[in-house]
């Protein structure tokens, strides 16, 4: 499935929700056509914009040896290390410094793009100016764990932004057989990580976008089973909608399913996937309760696709259940017309 590279931005910034930073950054993508040059083009804006009011600095705690006193004296350490006759401690002593995490996460995803292959020669330039200006800040080995210890604040929230892009950036580049030196892959072909980020998308635009429905989010379902034990009750899976919408009198649930094929092939016909229906059913008939919402709540499997619409209408008992597409080969406005119609 290709997806244009203005729309998977766009898709990401949703799944991220980070509207507000897409916005801040203005990134001109209309000529890029290579996912590693999209994200070190929002990198590089993103750097510009941060280098513009400031890197964040916080204070770092530091046990050194200095010359008199700074800050507190370890008075047990300095005996010990003998260096009381040379008028020098060892003291604790906070420094206020932009060499924090968030600032070396930075530096690295910039060095990192620089050695990955293909980039376009001019934002490696651009990537190579910035790296320059991030004085005093250590080069660090990078891990998936770091992006987890990064600390934001009401007046530090546009490095949530960064720190997203840094993480698909380092989760997209792996080395290559040449030392110190990166690709890039194309993570819209992940069939784990794919799922997950349409599903994002949908929910977070629902929840902008729309105003019919006062209420976005995943929801929990109660299995309608009755435990003849409480060792069985243990065992029964959570059930757990994609996006539900609610109102004071309508509900409606969605399974966002992304997949290379919307249908299946069954005696060279097309047919729904058995299993996804299965799942949405599940869903309808599980929730229902005495509300009169939850007795006709409507049912959504959801598709993306690249080439044929699909626009299919069921009934049970009082359930609307329909199946729909959505193509990310499009104008991101007819997406988004696209998104608010199904609902």
């Amino acid at each position: 499935m290709r997806i244009p590279i203005q729309n998977i931005y766009y898709l990401l910034c949703y799944a991220w929700n980070k509207l507000d930073e897409k916005d801040r950054i203005k990134v001109g993508i209309e000529n890029i056509t290579e996912l590693v040059d999209l994200f070190a083009k929002v990198l590089i804006n993103a750097t510009k914009v941060l280098l513009k009011r400031g890197v964040d600095k916080n204070y770092i705690e530091h046990i050194e040896e200095v010359a008199g006193v700074k800050g507190k004296l370890l008075i047990s350490q300095s005996i010990k290390h003998n260096i009381l006759f040379k008028q020098r401690t060892i003291c604790n002593f906070d420094d206020f410094s932009s060499n924090i995490l968030s600032n070396q996460i930075l530096l690295a995803t910039i060095s990192r793009l620089t050695r990955t292959k293909g980039i376009d020669y001019q934002l490696k330039y651009e990537l190579v100016s910035l790296q320059k200006m991030f004085i005093n800040i250590d080069h660090i080995q990078m891990s998936n764990s770091l992006f987890k210890q990064v600390r934001l604040n009401r007046n530090n929230k546009f490095y949530g932004f960064v720190m997203d892009v840094c993480q698909i950036i380092f989760e997209s580049s792996f080395p290559s057989e040449e030392k110190g030196k990166y690709i890039f892959s194309d993570f819209t072909r992940d069939e784990r990580k794919m799922p997950y980020l349409f599903e994002e998308f949908v929910r977070n635009f629902y929840r902008i976008e729309q105003e019919k429905y006062t209420t976005v989010k995943r929801d929990n379902i109660e299995w309608k089973f009755e435990s003849l034990d409480e060792l069985s009750d243990q065992y029964l899976p959570q059930m757990q909608t994609d996006i539900t919408l609610e109102n004071l009198t309508d509900k409606v649930i969605i399974d966002a399913k992304y997949s290379q094929e919307t249908m299946v092939l069954n005696y060279n016909k097309e047919k729904i996937k058995s299993g996804n229906l299965y799942q949405l059913f599940s869903y309808l008939i599980n929730q229902e309760k005495d509300s009169d919402k939850s007795q006709k709540a409507i049912g959504i499997l959801l598709y993306p696709t690249i080439d044929k619409e699909y626009d299919l209408n069921f009934k049970y008992d009082n359930h609307e259940i329909k199946v729909r597409t959505l193509n990310l080969n499009t104008d991101w406005k007819n997406i988004h017309e696209r998104l608010l119609a199904i609902i």
